[in-house]
């Protein structure tokens, strides 16, 4: 054991770092430009080919986008999504080796009304931006948050998804081919580029109370994250994509899954993190650049000169304990300073999630995240506890009703609340309610954002509608239910 007072007279023995002087381990010819792992030294040729074989095996062997498949490439500026774009963009070129044969299209969504940026600000944003997606040649279109607050209720409704055995994949690229789809018309017809369209000043200062209203930055991200995945299905569906690729790289994923468990998203973390989504039927969410890490999208974007605009965000210069999000994101990538494989094991730990059921009614999937419902539990399960614990935590002593002139007079004048018990008694009830009946609606990772907002009134309108509609819905199923034959009435 270690003593006290006891003497290192012999020198520490150190460990050279992985050093770029040894030879390719590939080719075993040239020199190593880059190390990516220990052992893992490539030089500068078959770093990229090791790259993009590594992005086009990742569709190959999934076989989730067909050939002539549109596909909507959400770009957000960052390393990950830009090198995604690259990919795509050298994928579909002519002179590719094993060409991609699906018709790209990009979206761009500007959240800087939400971060309360300036105009000017977010206006050099987008130009830059622009300049490089027009210089891919595919169809693009810029989007402000904003136009979250205008979207249809169907946006909650999964539609029913377009069934294509795996089987068929064969039989379709071969139609495909044959028809002469490698000719690169698909892409040639829809050179058009979608400018930002104005921003009314009023729907940007109901995104500000919307965001404003969650207390806690943890609640803000999650709540963010939310509507961006709504606007930009919406984007797909609207516009004729069935694929939507998202450039959530290995690190990112890491540490969207412990984040996903601290925050209550275990039984969603098959569908937060997999490389398909198919949550909203029509469309399905794919993810492929999961197999890259940060240091290896870097370095790539670095040597071949991808070019990526830097944009801040809500836990930009944010201290480390500001959120479960920021938390999770530190300790992770300390962790993998000091030991190489903690974003690998972690990732490759995802891969063997699944989801344990479907949901197979609209009514049981959550209202924010149009996952399945995980509230169905049991009376001695831990969810039950926890929510009779929450119960009790906010009982308060009952307070002597007003009566009803002295209520209806307050709840009716436009002036502040008079009631007896301060400034939020008389209508608390009113608030309180329309919180319960959303909360029966959501599962338990969107309750507790909800929990940390001010009001639920501050939610968009196509949120409470579709919870309104819901609960009319569900209220008319039990008004029929004596009607209604069982499955077991009807097999007999």
């Amino acid at each position: 054991m270690c003593q006290v007072e006891e003497e290192y007279h012999e020198q520490l023995e150190r460990v050279d770092p992985p050093s770029a002087s040894k030879k390719c381990v590939k080719c075993k010819e040239e020199l190593a430009a880059v190390v990516i792992r220990a052992g893992d030294a490539y030089c500068r040729n078959c770093f990229r080919e090791s790259f993009i074989h590594k992005f086009r095996a990742m569709l190959g062997k999934t076989r989730v986008i067909f050939p002539g498949e549109k596909v909507l490439l959400a770009v957000s500026g960052g390393p990950s999504s830009c090198s995604m774009l690259s990919q795509v963009q050298e994928g579909v070129s002519q002179n590719a080796h094993k060409k991609l044969r699906f018709v790209p299209g990009i979206v761009y969504i500007d959240e800087g009304g939400a971060l309360g940026q300036p105009n000017e600000m977010r206006q050099k944003t987008t130009s830059e931006l622009c300049d490089m997606f027009r210089s891919t040649g595919f169809p693009f279109c810029i989007l402000p948050l904003e136009q979250v607050l205008d979207l249809p209720g169907s946006v909650l409704t999964p539609s029913p998804p377009s069934d294509q055995p795996g089987s068929a994949y064969k039989a379709a690229v071969d139609v495909f081919l044959q028809g002469g789809g490698g000719s690169g018309d698909g892409k040639a017809e829809e050179q058009e580029c979608v400018s930002p369209p104005a921003v009314q000043e009023s729907h940007t200062r109901l995104l500000q109370q919307l965001i404003g209203s969650a207390q806690t930055l943890t609640a803000k991200q999650d709540l963010l994250n939310t509507l961006r995945q709504h606007l930009l299905v919406h984007t797909a569906r609207t516009r004729g994509y069935s694929k939507l690729m998202l450039g959530d790289s290995c690190t990112r994923l890491a540490v969207k899954l412990i984040t996903s468990i601290s925050l209550g998203r275990g039984a969603q973390l098959a569908q937060d993190t997999g490389f398909s989504d198919c949550r909203y039927g029509d469309v399905t969410v794919v993810r492929p650049m999961r197999e890259y890490s940060a240091k290896e999208i870097a370095f790539y974007n670095h040597m071949f000169k991808v070019p990526s605009v830097v944009i801040p965000n809500l836990d930009t210069k944010t201290p480390d304990k500001a959120s479960i999000q920021r938390l999770t994101q530190s300790f992770v990538t300390t962790l993998q300073a000091d030991f190489p494989s903690t974003v690998s094991t972690i990732y490759r730990t995802g891969e063997k999630l699944q989801t344990a059921g479907r949901s197979s009614s609209t009514a049981e999937r959550c209202v924010l995240c149009v996952c399945g419902l995980d509230t169905a539990a049991e009376e001695a399960s831990a969810l039950q506890a926890t929510l009779i614990s929450e119960q009790l935590s906010q009982s308060s002593v009952p307070v002597k009703p007003e009566p009803p002139s002295t209520v209806g007079q307050c709840c009716s004048s436009e002036s502040p609340c008079r009631g007896s018990g301060g400034a939020s008694d008389c209508c608390r009830s009113s608030r309180d309610h329309e919180a319960t009946e959303l909360t029966s609606l959501l599962c338990y990772s969107c309750r507790r954002t909800v929990r940390d907002m001010t009001s639920v009134t501050h939610l968009p309108q196509y949120v409470q509608s579709e919870t309104q509609r819901r609960q009319n819905r569900s209220a008319m199923k039990e008004q029929i239910s004596k009607f209604l034959l069982d499955d077991a009435d009807e097999n007999d």
